[in-house]
């Protein structure tokens, strides 16, 4: 195995994952990445740890993977400036390779993140370790250690094969990265995808139970207590380990009355709200769904002035169509001018590099989780470990704040009503449709469609047209098609680390 040389003291976050990326990352360099002669309190700890978190959203490129986009056509008001070039990538199935990480939205870009992330919790938790006696430091340890777990799990989710329960998973991870780099070399290697859940989980289970919610100011961007169960919950769903799924998931929806007051208020708050003002509260903290927020810097609010993006598809079939429950979704699928399409979900907000200049940096708060997806997140661990009717009541739980004039006599989901509407006598399958087709359309436009693909193997097409609308040609994804893993970035390989095959 190749050593890494460099001379900056968080070695491979640095150098290789972002130092290699241009301005942007030297800039960051700049303001001092070397924090171990100024972290010498509590309160700097707690800020520090506002940066544990990815600033990047992988949004973009993993909706854009999916089969949620279509080709709208060509057109001359398409236009997301240098971020573009990725869009267009991912949605042909093709690797992004630049010689910058600094493209919104793209692979690399998120990647780089995710390390810096993960650089600042190793950071935190070394200040923690040679301060043992300090047990007011404990609620922060937790923090970190949810938050690497985190990272490392998105990490491993997108650039390394998905996790199969029962099977051998022996394929090339991700560097799991445990340590402040203190020496001019480190060695680092990928791993397998089984070594690195080993040690998410590792992290996971020691850091939860340490998680004081009273330390925040603002809970929601950080691991709550809520938020930590939510992120167990997913992360043992992947794992296929699902009692630990439902006793995660217990530990935040407590009751009926209790999990509907976490839902996304469909029916209600939202189907009342202006554009505007939806535009504005869906990423909001004051919103009960939204477990976790993450700041992103990120174009993604203007994702519907791209060519390949959400269309008449989506909005007609997936959004506005009936469903299994014989009524039509509250949801929104606005357009603009055609074929302007989008769920409105995302503000853009913006950061002047000077203010007044008009230059700066856009961005968008994400939901990385919310009630709504541990919802149907437990409900599927309840159809593996074939509990059918508690999985049916959290269904119908779901669907009663999303169904526009929601009557339970006429719109509650049944066994024989999934095998009436899915054409299937395999109830379980029949079941799992159903789930994956409600978080289809639930999370419309923020990524988590490509994970459900890749965890069930399911086929992918793209289409591409010319200005008549007229079919040109179908790109697929099948099962086993190795672009389903996203590329590492091109400089990883010049230390050493191995690309993902092609």
């Amino acid at each position: 195995m190749k050593t890494i040389k460099f001379n900056q003291y968080i070695g491979i976050i640095i150098f290789i994952f972002m130092g290699t990326c241009g301005t942007g990352c030297k800039k960051f360099l700049e303001h001092g990445p070397d924090l171990r002669t100024q972290l010498n309190s509590k309160e700097k700890l707690a800020q520090l740890l506002t940066s544990a978190y990815p600033k990047a959203d992988y949004l973009a490129f993993t909706e854009l993977s999916s089969d949620n986009v279509e080709d709208k056509g060509p057109a001359t008001y398409y236009s997301l400036g240098g971020s573009e070039p990725s869009f267009v990538k991912n949605y042909m199935f093709e690797d992004f390779v630049s010689g910058s990480q600094e493209a919104q939205g793209s692979t690399d870009f998120y990647w780089a993140a995710c390390y810096k992330a993960i650089a600042s919790a190793n950071l935190a938790l070394d200040y923690i370790n040679k301060h043992p006696n300090e047990r007011d430091l404990l609620p922060y340890k937790g923090e970190a250690l949810v938050a690497r777990a985190y990272a490392h799990f998105m990490l491993v989710s997108l650039y390394a094969k998905t996790f199969a329960p029962g099977g051998a998973n022996n394929s090339m991870g991700v560097p799991y990265v445990t340590e402040v780099e203190k020496v001019v070399q480190g060695s680092y290697q990928r791993g397998t995808v089984e070594g690195i859940y080993q040690k998410i989980e590792q992290d996971l289970t020691e850091g939860l139970p340490l998680i004081d919610n009273s330390i925040y100011k603002v809970p929601k961007y950080h691991f709550t207590t809520n938020a930590a169960n939510a992120f167990a919950a997913r992360f043992y769903l992947f794992k296929g380990e699902f009692d630990k799924v439902i006793a995660s998931a217990a530990k935040v929806l407590t009751g009926d009355t209790q999990t509907k007051g976490l839902l996304r208020p469909w029916n209600t708050t939202y189907i009342n709200a202006t554009d505007d003002a939806f535009n504005i509260m869906f990423t909001q903290s004051s919103q009960n769904s939204n477990l976790l927020i993450g700041e992103s810097s990120s174009l993604w609010a203007r994702n519907f002035y791209i060519r390949y993006g959400m269309g008449n598809y989506a909005r007609n079939t997936i959004l506005e169509g009936k469903n299994i429950s014989g009524g039509s979704y509250t949801y929104r699928g606005n357009q603009y001018i055609y074929p302007l399409i989008t769920t409105n979900k995302f503000k853009e907000l913006f950061f002047e590099s000077k203010i007044g200049s008009g230059f700066g940096q856009p961005y968008v708060m994400v939901p990385l989780l919310t009630a709504d997806e541990l919802l149907m997140n437990r409900a599927e661990a309840y159809v593996q470990s074939n509990q059918y009717d508690l999985a049916l009541k959290d269904i119908n739980l779901f669907l009663s704040t999303r169904i526009r004039n929601y009557n339970a006599s006429t719109n509650e989901v049944t066994l024989a009503k999934i095998a009436t509407y899915y054409n299937t006598q395999d109830q379980k399958q029949g079941l799992i449709n159903t789930i994956l087709d409600l978080k289809r359309a639930e999370f419309m436009q923020e990524g988590l469609r490509w994970f459900d693909l890749n965890r069930y193997g399911l086929t992918i097409k793209h289409t591409l047209v010319d200005e008549n609308n007229k079919l040109i040609k179908t790109l697929e994804l099948t099962k086993d098609d190795p672009r389903r893993v996203f590329q590492l970035p091109q400089p990883v390989k010049k230390a050493g680390l191995e690309l993902n095959p092609r």
